[in-house]
C-alpha cells in the first residue's frame, strides 16, 4: 500500500515538471519570435507600435479581448517611460507573459487561417468586384429603412481563432431585421430543447415569400426564418416574463454573441416596424385563429418583441463575431465564452443553409452551399462552419429582398476558395484553400524561424517579415 502511494507521488511531481517544462517551452518561443523585432530595428529597445504592426499581420486586434491585460501593461509601461514609447526586452517579456499561448500561436502561424494577410488581400478584391454590382432597391416599406443610400457596402470578417479583417462601410449601426431569426431561434433551442420548439414550428422550406399568410399541413409556420415563424419563436423566449426582462436577456445574449462589441436598439425602427405592420399583425391574427401560440402566450407581446428584435442595431465588425461564434460551435471567439449549446448551432446552421434566404435559399444552398440569413436592411451573416464568420451590408436589394452586393460576394467567396460544403477537399484543385494543414500537407510558402542553439537568437529565413514592418513604419 505505502509502494502505491510513493509511486503516485512520484507520478505527480513528473507530470508538473512536464507541465513546467512545457510552458517554459512556449515562453521561450515567444521571446524568440520577438527578439527578432528587438534585432531587425534597436538592439535592446522596441517601439509598442511595432507590436501592433507585428499583430496586425497575424489578424489580431489590439483591442482583441484576450489581450486587454498584455495592452493595459504595455500602454502602462510607455505611460511610466520618460518622453519615449520605447520598452526594453525584460519589460517586454513582462507585458507579453500574461497572453503567452495566444501570442505563441499568432506568430508560429497556428491559427486557422495561417497566411492571413494573403488571404484578406484576395477578399479585398472580392470586396472591390462586388462594390461595381449595380441595380436594386433601398427598402421603402418600413420608412427609417428607405434613408440608407444604395451606395454603403461593407464586409467583416471573424475567423473561429478570433482573427479580423473588414473593409468598406463596417462601423455604421444598421439594423438586423431578419438575420435575428437565426439568432433568436438558436437562443430558443437552447433554452427550450430542440422538441419543445418544434411543437410550434416546422423545419421544411416554404417556397413562399416571407410574409405569406400560410402554414404547414400540421398548422405550423414552415420554419422559424420567415416571419411567422419568428413570431411564434418570440413567444416562447422567456416565458412568464415581462416585455421588459425578455427584452434585456435577448440584449445580454446577442452582446456575448459579439464579444461585447456594438450592439445596439434602434427605437426609430422600432417605431417604424410598428406603424407599418400590417401584414405582420395580419399574420399574428392567423397564427392566433391557428392556436400556433404556447398556452398562456401574448400574441400582441409576440409581435412587439418581435419588432424589437428586428430594431437591434449591429455593425459589420460586430455583426461577423456573432457570426464567427456560430462557425465556432457557440463559443465566442474573442471571449472563448460558451454562449450556446453545440445543439442548438448544428439545428440553426441546418436551417439556415435551407431556408435562410427568402425565396432564393434554394439557388443560394447550391451555389454558394454554405449557411447564411439575409435582412431587409441589406444585412447577409453568412457562415463558413470551424473557419470564419462574415457579415455583408449594402441596402441595394434585390427583387427577392437580399442584397445585391452581399449575394455577389458570398458567390465570388466560394468560387475562389473551398469553402463550399460539398467541395472536395482532396481531389478539388482548382481553388484555393487557406486553411492550417499539417505535416506533408503543408505545401505553402511560409516565414520560418531558425533558433540558434548556440546564441539562443532568431534568424530570419526569408526577409517577408522584415519587409512587412518596414513598409507598415513608412505609412
Amino acid at each position: 500500500m505505502l509502494k502505491t502511494v510513493v509511486l503516485l507521488s512520484i507520478s505527480v511531481e513528473t507530470v508538473k515538471f512536464i507541465k513546467n517544462l512545457f510552458e517554459i517551452k512556449i515562453f521561450c518561443n515567444i521571446l524568440n519570435v520577438f527578439t527578432v523585432t528587438f534585432d531587425q530595428f534597436n538592439d535592446s529597445l522596441v517601439n509598442k507600435n511595432i507590436i501592433k504592426i507585428a499583430l496586425r499581420g497575424t489578424g489580431l486586434l489590439t483591442s482583441d479581448p484576450r489581450l486587454k491585460d498584455c495592452m493595459q501593461q504595455i500602454h502602462q509601461a510607455v505611460q511610466e517611460s520618460v518622453g519615449t514609447a520605447m520598452m526594453d526586452q525584460e519589460l517586454f517579456r513582462k507585458c507579453v507573459g500574461s497572453n503567452i499561448v495566444l501570442l505563441t500561436q499568432a506568430f508560429q502561424r497556428k491559427f486557422i487561417i495561417p497566411e492571413f494577410e494573403s488571404f484578406t488581400s484576395l477578399i479585398n478584391h472580392l470586396y472591390y468586384n462586388a462594390q461595381a454590382q449595380k441595380g436594386g432597391k433601398v427598402a421603402n416599406y418600413i420608412p427609417q429603412l428607405a434613408k440608407f443610400s444604395p451606395d454603403l457596402w461593407g464586409v467583416s470578417l471573424c475567423t473561429v481563432d478570433g482573427q479580423r479583417h473588414a473593409i468598406g462601410d463596417t462601423n455604421l449601426p444598421f439594423c438586423l431585421q431578419s438575420c435575428v431569426m437565426p439568432l433568436e431561434y438558436a437562443l430558443a433551442v437552447h433554452e427550450a430543447g430542440t422538441e419543445q420548439v418544434h411543437k410550434y414550428v416546422g423545419k421544411e422550406p416554404s417556397g413562399l415569400k416571407f410574409n405569406k399568410l400560410y402554414l404547414d399541413e400540421e398548422d405550423k409556420p414552415h420554419n422559424p426564418m420567415v416571419n411567422a415563424g419568428a413570431i411564434v419563436i418570440s413567444s416562447l423566449l422567456k416565458p412568464g416574463s415581462n416585455k421588459a426582462e425578455k427584452f434585456d436577456f435577448m440584449m445580454d445574449y446577442l452582446k456575448k454573441m459579439a464579444g461585447r462589441e456594438y450592439v445596439a436598439f434602434s427605437n426609430a425602427t422600432f417605431q417604424s416596424e410598428k406603424e407599418t405592420g400590417d401584414r405582420n399583425y395580419a399574420i399574428g391574427y392567423y397564427l392566433k385563429e391557428k392556436k400556433c401560440f404556447p398556452s398562456g402566450a401574448d400574441m400582441m407581446a409576440a409581435l412587439d418583441f418581435y419588432f424589437q428584435l428586428c430594431s437591434i442595431e449591429v455593425t459589420c465588425e460586430s455583426g461577423s463575431v456573432m457570426a464567427a461564434t456560430l462557425a465556432n460551435g457557440g463559443i465566442c471567439p474573442i471571449t472563448g465564452e460558451q454562449v450556446l449549446s453545440a445543439e442548438a448551432v448544428r439545428n440553426t446552421l441546418s436551417l439556415m443553409h435551407s431556408c435562410g434566404m427568402y425565396d432564393f435559399s434554394g439557388q443560394f444552398a447550391f451555389h454558394v452551399g454554405l449557411p447564411a440569413k439575409s435582412g431587409v436592411s441589406g444585412a447577409v451573416l453568412l457562415v463558413v462552419p470551424n473557419i470564419m464568420g462574415v457579415m455583408c451590408w449594402s441596402p441595394a436589394l434585390d427583387r427577392v429582398g437580399n442584397s445585391i452586393r452581399g449575394i455577389h460576394f458570398c458567390q465570388e467567396l466560394v468560387s475562389l476558395f473551398n469553402f463550399h460544403n460539398y467541395d472536395n477537399l482532396r481531389h478539388f484543385v482548382k481553388k484555393l484553400d487557406p486553411r492550417r494543414q499539417t505535416g506533408h500537407e503543408r505545401v505553402r510558402p511560409q516565414t520560418t524561424f531558425l533558433i540558434s542553439h548556440n546564441a539562443n537568437k532568431v534568424k530570419l529565413k526569408d526577409k517577408s517579415y522584415k519587409s512587412f514592418i518596414n513598409r507598415s513604419l513608412k505609412l
